[in-house]
Protein backbone atom coordinates (compact mmCIF):
# COMPACT_ATOMS: atom_id res chain seq x y z
CA UNK A 1 0.00 0.00 0.00
CA UNK A 2 1.39 3.54 -1.22
CA UNK A 3 0.21 5.08 1.90
CA UNK A 4 1.84 8.91 0.67
CA UNK A 5 -0.31 8.15 -2.24
CA UNK A 6 -3.67 7.60 -0.03
CA UNK A 7 -2.14 11.26 2.36
CA UNK A 8 -2.03 12.89 -1.26
CA UNK A 9 -5.57 11.48 -2.63
CA UNK A 10 -7.67 11.33 0.93
CA UNK A 11 -6.57 15.21 2.28
CA UNK A 12 -8.89 16.85 -0.63
CA UNK A 13 -11.73 14.08 1.10
CA UNK A 14 -11.12 13.75 4.29
CA UNK A 15 -11.46 16.04 7.61
CA UNK A 16 -7.27 16.59 8.04
CA UNK A 17 -7.45 14.73 12.00
CA UNK A 18 -8.90 11.73 10.33
CA UNK A 19 -6.02 10.77 7.43
CA UNK A 20 -4.07 8.75 9.18
CA UNK A 21 -6.42 6.86 11.26
CA UNK A 22 -8.38 6.22 7.36
CA UNK A 23 -5.13 5.11 5.88
CA UNK A 24 -4.42 2.61 9.01
CA UNK A 25 -7.94 1.02 8.23
CA UNK A 26 -7.40 0.65 4.76
CA UNK A 27 -3.72 -0.57 5.20
CA UNK A 28 -5.20 -3.21 7.90
CA UNK A 29 -8.28 -4.12 5.42
CA UNK A 30 -6.71 -3.39 1.37
CA UNK A 31 -9.55 -3.05 -0.79
CA UNK A 32 -9.71 -1.07 -4.38
CA UNK A 33 -10.91 1.85 -3.64
CA UNK A 34 -12.82 4.82 -6.11
CA UNK A 35 -13.82 8.14 -5.64
CA UNK A 36 -16.87 8.39 -8.46
CA UNK A 37 -19.48 10.74 -10.15
CA UNK A 38 -21.91 11.69 -8.04
CA UNK A 39 -25.04 9.16 -7.99
CA UNK A 40 -28.26 10.33 -6.65
CA UNK A 41 -29.28 7.21 -5.58
CA UNK A 42 -26.35 6.20 -3.12
CA UNK A 43 -23.19 7.88 -1.84
CA UNK A 44 -21.18 5.00 -1.57
CA UNK A 45 -21.21 1.01 -1.75
CA UNK A 46 -19.05 -1.99 -1.26
CA UNK A 47 -18.69 -4.44 -3.59
CA UNK A 48 -16.79 -8.30 -4.23
CA UNK A 49 -16.13 -8.52 -7.95
CA UNK A 50 -16.06 -11.54 -9.93
CA UNK A 51 -12.33 -12.09 -9.43
CA UNK A 52 -12.64 -11.69 -5.88
CA UNK A 53 -11.38 -8.08 -5.40
CA UNK A 54 -12.89 -5.78 -2.62
CA UNK A 55 -14.45 -2.70 -3.73
CA UNK A 56 -15.45 0.54 -2.25
CA UNK A 57 -16.64 3.63 -3.88
CA UNK A 58 -17.63 7.04 -2.87
CA UNK A 59 -19.55 9.62 -4.26
CA UNK A 60 -16.68 12.79 -5.44
CA UNK A 61 -19.38 15.68 -4.28
CA UNK A 62 -19.73 14.99 -0.69
CA UNK A 63 -18.37 17.06 1.99
CA UNK A 64 -15.46 16.10 4.41
CA UNK A 65 -17.53 14.81 6.85
CA UNK A 66 -20.38 12.84 4.98
CA UNK A 67 -17.37 11.35 2.79
CA UNK A 68 -15.79 10.22 6.07
CA UNK A 69 -19.36 8.87 7.31
CA UNK A 70 -19.63 6.85 3.93
CA UNK A 71 -16.01 5.30 4.06
CA UNK A 72 -16.25 3.87 7.25
CA UNK A 73 -20.22 2.47 6.42
CA UNK A 74 -18.53 1.15 3.67
CA UNK A 75 -15.65 0.01 5.39
CA UNK A 76 -18.23 -1.85 8.23
CA UNK A 77 -19.72 -3.77 4.97
CA UNK A 78 -15.94 -4.83 3.97
CA UNK A 79 -14.79 -5.91 7.78
CA UNK A 80 -18.28 -7.68 8.46
CA UNK A 81 -18.08 -9.84 4.83
CA UNK A 82 -14.56 -10.82 5.90
CA UNK A 83 -15.21 -12.06 9.29
CA UNK A 84 -18.42 -14.05 8.51
CA UNK A 85 -18.20 -14.68 4.78
CA UNK A 86 -22.21 -15.61 4.59
CA UNK A 87 -25.76 -14.18 4.16
CA UNK A 88 -26.30 -11.60 6.69
CA UNK A 89 -28.58 -8.74 6.88
CA UNK A 90 -27.24 -5.68 4.35
CA UNK A 91 -27.32 -3.44 8.02
CA UNK A 92 -27.78 -6.11 10.11
CA UNK A 93 -26.59 -6.43 13.79
CA UNK A 94 -23.45 -8.14 12.52
CA UNK A 95 -22.60 -4.67 10.40
CA UNK A 96 -23.95 -2.05 13.01
CA UNK A 97 -21.60 -3.36 15.50
CA UNK A 98 -18.24 -3.04 12.89
CA UNK A 99 -19.55 0.43 12.02
CA UNK A 100 -19.78 1.79 15.41
CA UNK A 101 -16.25 -0.07 16.54
CA UNK A 102 -14.64 1.23 13.11
CA UNK A 103 -16.24 4.58 13.69
CA UNK A 104 -15.42 5.00 17.56
CA UNK A 105 -11.46 6.69 17.13
CA UNK A 106 -13.62 9.52 15.17
CA UNK A 107 -15.89 10.06 17.25
CA UNK A 108 -14.42 13.73 18.86
CA UNK A 109 -14.33 17.31 17.88
CA UNK A 110 -10.79 16.86 16.47
CA UNK A 111 -12.71 15.11 13.60
CA UNK A 112 -16.21 16.09 13.30
CA UNK A 113 -17.35 19.82 14.66
CA UNK A 114 -19.63 20.67 17.68
CA UNK A 115 -22.39 21.34 16.01
CA UNK A 116 -22.50 17.47 14.41
CA UNK A 117 -21.36 15.25 17.37
CA UNK A 118 -24.28 15.17 19.18
CA UNK A 119 -26.57 14.03 16.54
CA UNK A 120 -23.84 11.60 15.23
CA UNK A 121 -24.00 9.84 18.64
CA UNK A 122 -27.37 9.62 18.85
CA UNK A 123 -27.32 8.32 15.30
CA UNK A 124 -24.55 5.66 16.15
CA UNK A 125 -26.45 4.32 18.71
CA UNK A 126 -28.69 2.46 16.04
CA UNK A 127 -27.10 3.42 12.67
CA UNK A 128 -29.21 2.94 10.00
CA UNK A 129 -28.62 2.04 5.96
CA UNK A 130 -28.46 5.53 5.33
CA UNK A 131 -27.21 8.48 7.25
CA UNK A 132 -29.88 10.63 5.26
CA UNK A 133 -32.62 8.61 7.26
CA UNK A 134 -31.45 10.59 10.52
CA UNK A 135 -32.76 13.95 9.84
CA UNK A 136 -31.33 15.93 12.11
CA UNK A 137 -27.81 14.51 11.58
CA UNK A 138 -28.61 14.72 7.64
CA UNK A 139 -29.34 19.14 8.90
CA UNK A 140 -25.87 19.26 10.56
CA UNK A 141 -24.21 17.73 7.71
CA UNK A 142 -25.32 19.94 5.28
CA UNK A 143 -24.39 22.85 6.74
CA UNK A 144 -20.73 21.90 5.40
CA UNK A 145 -22.33 21.25 1.63
CA UNK A 146 -21.06 23.35 -1.18
CA UNK A 147 -23.06 25.73 -2.21
CA UNK A 148 -26.06 24.54 -4.29
CA UNK A 149 -28.63 25.20 -6.03
CA UNK A 150 -30.69 21.89 -4.37
CA UNK A 151 -32.23 21.08 -0.75
CA UNK A 152 -33.76 18.46 0.99
CA UNK A 153 -37.41 17.29 0.51
CA UNK A 154 -37.97 17.71 4.09
CA UNK A 155 -37.34 21.29 4.08
CA UNK A 156 -40.15 22.06 1.68
CA UNK A 157 -44.23 22.44 3.09
CA UNK A 158 -47.28 20.44 1.85
CA UNK A 159 -47.72 22.02 -1.47
CA UNK A 160 -44.47 23.03 -2.46
CA UNK A 161 -43.30 21.96 -6.33
CA UNK A 162 -40.33 20.60 -6.50
CA UNK A 163 -37.85 18.73 -9.57
CA UNK A 164 -36.60 15.72 -9.12
CA UNK A 165 -34.85 13.51 -12.11
CA UNK A 166 -35.89 15.86 -14.43
CA UNK A 167 -40.08 15.66 -13.06
CA UNK A 168 -42.17 18.45 -11.64
CA UNK A 169 -43.73 17.39 -8.56
CA UNK A 170 -46.33 18.55 -6.17
CA UNK A 171 -45.46 17.36 -1.80
CA UNK A 172 -48.13 15.95 -0.24
CA UNK A 173 -48.35 14.12 3.06
CA UNK A 174 -45.42 12.66 5.19
CA UNK A 175 -45.98 8.93 5.61
CA UNK A 176 -42.95 7.76 8.21
CA UNK A 177 -39.70 8.23 5.89
CA UNK A 178 -41.40 9.48 2.63
CA UNK A 179 -43.62 11.69 1.40
CA UNK A 180 -46.80 11.30 -1.04
CA UNK A 181 -46.03 13.24 -3.96
CA UNK A 182 -47.87 14.35 -7.31
CA UNK A 183 -46.27 14.11 -10.73
CA UNK A 184 -47.84 17.14 -12.16
CA UNK A 185 -48.30 16.40 -15.91
CA UNK A 186 -49.50 12.71 -15.24
CA UNK A 187 -51.35 13.20 -11.69
CA UNK A 188 -49.18 9.76 -10.70
CA UNK A 189 -48.71 9.34 -7.42
CA UNK A 190 -44.99 8.52 -5.76
CA UNK A 191 -43.39 7.70 -2.29
CA UNK A 192 -40.17 10.04 -2.42
CA UNK A 193 -38.01 9.87 0.85
CA UNK A 194 -37.72 12.58 3.10
CA UNK A 195 -33.80 13.46 2.51
CA UNK A 196 -34.34 13.23 -1.16
CA UNK A 197 -32.40 15.61 -3.37
CA UNK A 198 -34.53 18.19 -4.70
CA UNK A 199 -34.74 21.40 -6.83
CA UNK A 200 -37.44 23.74 -5.32
CA UNK A 201 -39.45 25.78 -7.95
Amino acid sequence: MDKKKYQIVLKDYLPEKAIDGVIELLDKHPVHLIITRKRVTKHGDFKVLRNGQLQITVNHDLNKYSFLLTLIHELAHLTTYKKIKKNVKPHGIEWKNEFKYLMLPFLNNFVFPNNVLPYLAQYLKNPKAATGSDVQLSMALKGYDAASDTTHLFELTTGDEFILRKKSFILGNKRRTRYECVEKFTNKKYLIHINAEIKRL
